[in-house]
């Protein structure tokens, strides 16, 4: 794509952003690397999507990376934040990672105002297939990738952990060579299945303002087939990398039931529920200090050699 021209006779367009160098590090005082505004691809007429690099101190090899794909109902948030329950925490969540030795690419994607499903998906494929790329640039082991997600990010986690091997849902953005899979997954209070998540809580499956339906284009029971196209929970089986679910009973925006469905589809998943929490782990902050720790834990036995 380098030097493509416009037009006849016209100037050459600039490289891809993703193409261009790496912005440089800044270094915390205990070490920890920050990479921010990283563009990782790029849609014609669009801002480029952009991720954030948190490494750990340097290290003697490559470190393996975590993406982390942030909530908000696929309508609002930004790679920037976790979630309320962490706000002011020392070390962050993502710095708490870095010093155990495990990178975070944390990746906005484009929101259901900007644009529909596949849209987000195409994304974060194309954040992974980025880090494949270019991740040895930044002293990352391209071969160690897991996902995290809250939320609606959960939801874009699962389906990378289920449909690394789909071309049909991989997009055409950025580098389009590398692989998408990855090795683990990481869901809290995971949307599986889209068109149930009105029904679990007794609200209107046709409601054509729900999250799920601005993120499709249209109520769920417009198009079935699209709905499930979107839906994690059709994809799981056999096969699938290793899971890790974590679940208020008391979440009020996306029922428990549709976690202890998906986990009872994934051979091998952990499925780990929370009693009184709520959606962000709200009310319960002894919920929000265990599912980190369950994270951090879950994250380093699969990505680091013996655990360590």
């Amino acid at each position: 794509m380098t030097g493509v021209h416009s037009a006849a006779g016209a100037r050459p367009l600039l490289p891809p952003a993703h193409e261009g160098p790496l912005p440089p590090a800044h270094v915390a005082a205990d070490g920890v690397r920050t990479v921010n505004a990283i563009p990782y691809a790029g849609v014609p007429g669009y801002r480029p999507l952009e991720l954030d690099l948190i490494l750990p101190p340097e290290a003697v090899g490559p470190v393996p990376v975590v993406v982390f794909l942030h909530g908000g109902g696929w309508r609002v948030g930004s790679r920037s934040t976790v979630g309320p329950a962490y706000a002011g925490t020392r070390p962050t969540p993502f710095e708490r990672l870095a010093l155990a030795g495990i990178a975070v690419a944390s990746v906005d994607y484009r929101l259901s105002a900007e644009a529909t499903w596949p849209a987000p998906l195409h994304d974060v494929k194309a954040a992974v297939r980025w880090l494949r790329a270019r991740g040895s640039e930044a002293g990352l082991d391209t071969t160690r990738i897991a996902a995290w997600g809250e939320s609606a990010g959960g939801h874009l986690a699962a389906l990378l952990g289920l449909t690394g091997n789909s071309a049909a849902l991989e997009g055409e953005i950025g580098y389009t060579g590398p692989s998408s899979a990855v090795d683990a997954v990481v869901g809290w209070y995971t949307p599986s299945d889209l068109g149930a998540v009105a029904t679990d809580l007794g609200a209107d499956p046709d409601a054509p303002d729900s999250r799920e339906a601005q993120l499709l284009g249209g109520p769920v029971t417009a198009d079935p087939e699209r709905t499930a196209e979107a839906s994690p929970i059709t994809y799981a089986g056999p096969g699938a990398p290793p899971f890790l679910l974590l679940h208020g009973t008391a979440d009020r925006l996306i029922s428990v039931r549709q976690s202890e469905r998906f986990a009872a589809l994934l051979p091998g998943a952990t499925l780990e529920l929370f009693d009184g929490a709520d959606h962000m782990w709200r009310g319960a902050p002894e919920a929000a200090a265990a599912a980190l720790d369950r994270t951090v834990t879950f994250l380093r036995a699969h990505l680091l050699p013996s655990g360590r």
